[in-house]
């Protein structure tokens, strides 16, 4: 079956675009570099799949038991699973919404993701498969999540996967994503793009979870949420894992009365490589914002976050906070935390810090001296560190994954901890 005209012309005008550009390179502050050069491109597909009755046993794992309204698995290409339990929401694969509901998807489609922002961009726009999409009627309250789960699980494997989120007025919903990949040897590629819009009155509970292992996975996505007069999103990105990472995450306050609460955390390992760039965007005024981001870095990783606060003109009686940290556990790690800010309007509350550091030797010493060991101090200093994050996710099931994850990666580098922390006291 043909596609509606609104996306093959979105399509070629991508196509166009991608072909047009170059493999990018970003450059950041001083020593800082996200290049793509090492990355095969040419030699990665998107893979198929058929669909499947039983979970993959490594979304099992990160989903446990717990009840969804509706759940859609994506593995490379292709959705092998898709579920909806509730009847008063669509929860179903983009492709599929795009033949059967054209008229709720066009006009959301691309809204805050224009084809032309780069190549990878485009190439998602052009060549995006499976994907899903989730349209939460108006004053429709939600008891149980909406879980989307993109997978890859062989190399070669190119991935161009697209989330689009439409909640209503009104409406109240739980949304989390995850991007998940057991050990694999080999390149792959997720080139992921994830919109949501929160119409007038909606609550959104939104967390993202990217755990892409030890393989050589390359991560270059844009998310962008869109919050509507009096609405309410609380968005908790965390980054576990991935070769390399560069996103964009963007949250846009659009209409008075809204509010956004971004909080995110990173634990970067071994030689991976995290470029995260986020936005808090005030296209109008009455509108509030906070956004936290907390990060550690052990072995031979590189993690820049940069976090910027835009008040546009004509956006008054704005208020919003901006705090990122990072703390480095190892010789070797590098790192940098830029919180900045493009005021364009007067009478506004705008402010941000940031920190950069180490754990402290002497906090080690007293717990030790209440007869807590080194190894365990460490761990309930650095677990107590991401903890304000942590809590913000509001999910008993994601927040135990979240703890187990960060104490895996702790004991994983208990030498080079201890041995860093050992040089800085």
């Amino acid at each position: 079956m043909p596609e509606p005209a609104f996306l093959e012309e979105r399509r070629a005008r991508a196509l166009e675009a991608y072909e047009a550009e170059p493999v990018p390179t970003w450059r950041r502050s001083g020593f800082w570099t996200t290049s793509l050069r090492r990355l095969e491109l040419d030699a990665l597909e998107p893979r198929r799949y058929d669909a499947v009755d039983q979970l993959p046993q490594i979304v099992r794992e990160h989903l446990g038991d717990e009840e969804h309204s509706g759940l859609i698995v994506q593995r490379g290409a292709s959705i092998i699973y898709a579920h909806c339990d509730d009847p008063s929401v669509t929860v179903t694969p983009l492709e599929q919404a795009v033949e059967e509901h054209p008229e709720l998807v066009e006009p959301w489609l691309g809204k805050r993701l224009p084809v032309d922002e780069g190549k990878f961009a485009a190439a998602n726009a052009a060549f995006w498969t499976g994907g899903a999409f989730i349209n939460v009627p108006k004053e429709t309250r939600l008891e149980k999540p909406i879980q989307v789960v993109y997978l890859i699980d062989e190399p070669g494997t190119a991935q161009y996967a697209h989330t689009l989120a439409v909640i209503g007025e009104h409406a109240e919903c739980r949304i989390r994503e995850y991007c998940l990949a057991p050990p694999i040897d080999g390149q792959a590629l997720h080139a992921g793009a994830f919109e949501l819009y929160a119409a007038a009155g909606a609550q959104v509970q939104l967390a993202h979870y990217q755990d892409w292992g030890p393989g050589e996975v390359h991560d270059v996505s844009v998310k962008r949420v869109e919050v509507a007069r009096d609405a309410r999103v609380k968005w908790v990105p965390v980054h576990l894992g991935g070769h390399l990472t560069k996103q964009t995450l963007d949250i846009v306050t659009a209409e008075p009365g809204s509010d956004m609460r971004h909080s995110g955390l990173y634990f970067t390992e071994r030689d991976e490589h995290l470029d995260l760039f986020t936005t808090d965007k005030h296209e109008a005024g009455h509108t509030t914002g906070d956004t936290v981001w907390k990060g550690a870095l052990t072995g031979e990783s590189r993690a820049s976050y940069e976090g910027l606060i835009h008040i546009v003109p004509h956006a008054q009686e704005t208020h919003t906070y901006l705090q990122t940290h990072q703390m480095l556990l190892s010789q070797k790690a590098k790192g940098d935390a830029i919180p900045s800010l493009i005021v364009e309007v007067d009478n506004v509350s705008a402010s941000h810090g940031g920190t950069v550091g180490e754990l402290d030797e002497e906090q080690i010493f007293y717990m030790q001296t209440r007869g807590i060991p080194r190894a365990e101090a460490v761990r309930v200093l650095v677990e107590g560190y991401f903890e304000e994050v942590v809590q913000r996710l509001d999910d008993p099931g994601l927040e135990a994954l979240v703890r187990r994850r960060i104490a895996e990666k702790l004991a994983a580098a208990e030498e080079q901890v201890r041995e860093f922390i050992g040089e800085r006291a």
